[in-house]
């Protein structure tokens, strides 16, 4: 029988989805630590909204779009676990924020009647090179104007939250604790931190972690989660990093014919494009959705079956 640790990591989809997803409160504290709102307007009350009518992001089987809500002046927030880093996560969460914004006004409405949509993606990896910067606002914005004038209609917020500093003062300090709770909490914590525990909806929170309130099912569920994870990085990171090395090398070899300039570009096309193929083929041993394949490699759906 597995032993398992007393915390689980609430970056973690079933535990992430037990805290934010069955607690509006504990959300509701959350958003208004992390999200850019105007002083005043701070949410006052969420409702969740139907599933149904949950932004769907195919290929991201592990990213959590299940959290979204309303609060009573009709702003949506959709907020969205990412546990692993792609650069298509971006452009993802720009279309499903823009379908939430359109989905608002029923045919003959006014335009006047739309409200903010706020789309918080929260990110386990680090993903810009910047070491000082982990949280990234942005806005539809006039750049000619100065100061710069904004259009309040849609919010992009990703935070990166193994860069998250223990104190700064360009955020409020709920926010901070919220996001060390979201980072330090996990398989390997003995003790919670005093800060922590000092905020009632997170001393709740880090409750709604341990390994006790969870079913069978649901841990089971819970490893197998990092098990794909950690598959799928090892895949990534290593196919990558051997198209980079192939393409080098064909690359160079080509060069000395055909020009270094060009060899050496078509030769890392032709090696990442191996690389993506060797990860398709692992991911289709493993019986992982071709979504998915799809999604991570790049690949067309005829180029992965072909491969077979």
């Amino acid at each position: 029988m597995t032993e398992y640790a007393k915390y689980l990591a609430p970056i973690a989809d079933v535990v992430f989805k037990k805290i934010f997803g069955d607690h509006p409160h504990l959300l509701k504290s959350f958003l208004n630590s992390i999200l850019p709102l105007e002083e005043g307007r701070e949410i006052v009350e969420l409702t969740y909204l139907p599933p149904e009518i949950v932004p769907d992001i195919p290929g991201f089987r592990r990213t959590i779009a299940d959290v979204l809500c309303t609060d009573p002046e009709g702003r949506k927030f959709i907020v969205e676990m990412q546990t692993t880093w792609e650069d298509k996560f971006k452009p993802r969460l720009v279309f499903e924020t823009s379908k939430v914004v359109s989905r608002q006004l029923k045919v003959g409405e006014d335009y006047c009647l739309l409200q903010p949509v706020y789309g918080l993606g929260l990110i386990g990896q680090s993903f810009d090179g910047d070491k000082d910067k982990w949280y990234h606002h942005y806005k539809l914005t006039d750049t000619q104007k100065s100061p710069h004038q904004s259009l309040d209609y849609v919010h992009l917020i990703f935070v990166e939250i193994p860069k998250v500093p223990l104190a700064t003062r360009d955020m409020k300090k709920l926010g901070i604790l919220w996001l060390r709770f979201m980072r330090e909490v996990n398989e390997n914590t003995k003790y919670v931190s005093p800060d922590l525990l000092a905020v009632p909806e997170i001393s709740e929170a880090v409750k709604l972690t341990e390994a006790i309130a969870y079913t069978p099912g649901e841990l089971r569920y819970y490893e197998s989660y990092w098990g794909e994870i950690s598959v799928l990085n090892t895949l990534i990171n290593g196919s990558a990093a051997r198209g980079k090395a192939e393409g080098k090398a064909e690359g160079k070899a080509e060069g000395k014919a055909e020009g270094k300039a060009e060899g050496k570009a078509e030769g890392l096309m032709e090696g990442e494009l191996k690389a993506q193929r060797a990860i398709a083929l692992k991911m289709r041993a493993r019986s992982i959705p071709l979504e998915e394949i799809i999604e991570v490699t790049g690949l067309s759906q005829k180029d992965i079956e072909n491969l077979e």
